[in-house]
Order: C-alpha cells, then sequence, then structure tokens
C-alpha cells in the first residue's frame, strides 16, 4: 500500500530521519513508540507531506508522491491525519466542520455531507453533539469529532500523532475505545502513542524509532517481551517500572504517590487497583520499614508485568538480615499488604536486603 525507500528528514543542519525504507500494508495497525525527541512525529508528518522529506521515494499504490508530477492533492487524500490538538474550528458546529472537508474537496452535495457526517458522529458517540460547538465539548469529545472529521474524508489509511496525549487521563480511554472500533473494522492505521498496553494490545506491527530511524521492527510480542537490541530493550524496561528513592522518613509521601499514580493509569490500571499498590507501598514504608529503620536509604522499585497482569514493588536497602513476615508478624500494616499480596518475600544477599510484594 505504502512503500517508503530512503526516507531522510533534515532541519538545518540538524539530520532528524535518516535513511527510512519500509512498507505499509493494507489492513496493517502499526504503533510507533519511542523516546522523545527520536523523530516518530517528524516521519508521520513526512508521510503525509506536511514535513517535505528532505530525501527518498514514498509511493502510493504504485506512485511516488514526491515525484515533480505527482498529483499530490490527490494522493494526500488517501491519507487521514489526527493530530495532538484537536484542531476543531470554534465558530463552527461540530457537523459543520466534519461537512467542511468533503464539501470542499470531494465536493459531495451538502444534504450527502450532512448526512455521512451525522453517521461518523455517531461511529464515535457524539451523534448527540453534532449541533454543538468546540467549547461545549470536553477534550475526549473533542478528539472523537477530531477522528469522526478525518473519517468523512473516507481515506485508505488513518494516521494518528499521540492522539491521547493532550487529554486529561480521566479521557484517554473514550478516545482509545474508538480506535479499537475503527482497528476492528479493518482500517490501515499508523499510531505514534505513548500508551504502551494499548499499542501492544491492537497492533499487528511495532516500530520501535532510536538512531534517526527505526531502530526494531516487529510483532507487538517481540517488541515487549523479547526485544533483540538494546536500546529498545532499556526503552521497554524503563515504560514497565518505576523507581522512587526514599531518604528516610521525611520522604514526601504524596509525590511518590502521586508518580505511582503516573505510572500505573499509563498502564490502564482502574482507580481501585491503583489504590491498592499505593496503600501496598505506604504501609510497607511508613508502617513497617521507616519505622525500624528511620534513616534508610530504600530504592522503591514499581514493575508492571503485562505478560501476567502482575505489579511487584520491590524495596532494597543495606543493613543486617531483615525478614519482613517474622519482624513484622502480628502488625497491622503487614495484615494489610498480606491482603493483597499473591507473594511476599525477604532476601539478603551482599549486605543488601530486597523485599518483594508481587501483587
Amino acid at each position: 500500500m505504502i512503500q517508503i525507500n530512503n526516507l531522510s528528514k533534515s532541519f538545518g543542519d540538524l539530520r532528524v530521519l535518516e535513511n527510512i525504507s519500509t512498507e505499509i500494508k493494507k489492513g496493517e495497525v502499526i504503533s510507533i513508540i519511542g523516546p522523545s525527541g527520536c523523530g516518530k512525529s517528524t516521519f508521520m508528518r513526512c508521510i503525509n507531506l506536511m514535513e517535505k522529506p528532505t530525501a527518498g521515494e514514498i509511493t502510493i499504490d504504485g506512485q511516488n508522491i514526491l515525484a515533480k508530477k505527482a498529483d499530490v492533492c490527490r494522493l494526500r487524500q488517501k491519507m487521514g491525519m489526527v493530530f495532538q490538538s484537536f484542531n476543531l474550528f470554534s465558530h463552527l458546529m461540530i457537523i459543520e466542520n466534519i461537512m467542511l472537508a468533503p464539501l470542499s474537496l470531494l465536493k459531495l452535495p451538502r444534504q450527502q455531507a450532512y448526512e455521512e457526517g451525522l453517521r461518523f458522529l455517531e461511529m464515535v458517540g457524539l451523534g448527540a453533539k453534532a449541533m454543538a460547538f468546540p467549547d461545549e465539548l470536553s477534550g475526549g469529545q473533542k478528539q472523537r469529532a477530531a477522528i469522526a472529521r478525518t473519517l468523512a474524508m473516507k481515506p485508505e489509511i488513518v494516521l494518528l500523532d499521540e492522539p491521547t496525549s493532550a487529554l486529561d487521563p480521566t479521557m484517554v480511554s473514550e478516545v482509545l475505545a474508538v480506535i479499537r472500533k475503527l482497528v476492528a473494522s479493518g482500517m490501515t492505521m499508523m499510531i505514534v502513542t505513548h500508551e504502551m498496553k494499548f499499542a501492544r494490545d491492537v497492533s499487528s506491527r511495532v516500530f520501535y524509532m532510536d538512531d534517526k530511524g527505526i531502530y526494531e521492527d516487529g510483532t507487538p510480542t517481540q517488541i515487549f517481551d523479547a526485544p533483540q537490541k538494546p536500546k529498545t530493550r532499556a526503552f521497554i524496561k524503563k515504560i514497565s517500572s518505576f523507581a522512587y528513592d526514599v531518604q528516610g522518613k521525611s520522604f514526601d509521601l504524596y509525590e511518590l504517590q502521586a508518580r505511582v499514580e503516573g505510572f500505573l493509569t499509563k498502564q490502564m490500571f482502574t482507580e481501585r487497583r491503583i489504590m491498592n499498590v499505593q496503600l501496598v507501598c505506604e504501609e510497607l514504608l511508613s508502617g513497617i520499614l521507616l519505622r525500624t529503620f528511620p534513616d534508610a536509604q530504600i530504592a522503591l522499585t514499581v514493575e508492571y508485568s503485562d505478560a501476567s497482569g502482575e505489579v511487584t514493588v520491590q524495596a532494597e536497602f543495606e543493613g543486617e538480615v531483615y525478614d519482613l513476615k517474622s519482624a513484622a508478624s502480628g502488625e497491622l500494616p503487614l495484615a494489610i499488604i498480606e491482603k493483597y499480596a499473591k507473594e511476599l518475600s525477604s532476601t539478603h544477599r551482599e549486605g543488601k536486603n530486597t523485599l518483594l510484594v508481587v501483587l
């Protein structure tokens, strides 16, 4: 469907993308992940010619859209784009925003554009908001309207550039649900995203971008469970765990809890499950360890396994042998931890204690 050969992009002397070659086949759902600043959005914008590549070829259905005589406008209509920001015209009703491009570019009759616009709004759950103005919608609703606007042009492939990054966490799920619906319909899609669990669930392929290109390309299982290259492994480990240094009993518990919540929200955890993990962290630190060792320097790690769905809370600190179960036996904080723990263990090696709580 889309063939990319030796695509490069520079901004002045800064080379952002270098010699990228890949093929996107009809029906594929490709998630693009990687660290900030690695060129994910630039790559996406080059495909749609919102940024003109410095070199290379982009071929759509056998036609090179970078060729001098290419009908770029017609070829670009095969691609829809959804941005981080919604870019809805505030002075137009939602249905008017949806109708605008089909009327101007596809030359549809006004009644047909209206009826099709309503159908796409209903598809994203916004049929009742057709006559509303953008300022009357929540962020999640605005992004769903932006998706409907893209679909109204009947693209063959949809490019989504971090569609949830500008949203409040409470609104992310409604947008992801709409994207899942599009995936189920067989739409060809490329998605730049930081929602790793979502990327794993919906993708047929995953591009990990680094070093100015597609550093590793594979199935979700290959990329998330068995990455082959060192930078991919380091990235996957970083996004699947959260670390916090506890400097004695005066540590900032509220900061810790906020960061735990932020990490687990990205893993699509429910509010109740997040609170359970926060409670275990609080009881382990404030209820047990820092009462016994008030000046302890504790390295806390919260790690999520997508394969098992389990969360592991690990606390490491130096000192003599410490067994959590025997030392805190009969105490309320330990009873609370045991209520939620599937597994609880203590080990001591080379002067360092490691406590593990698996939830």
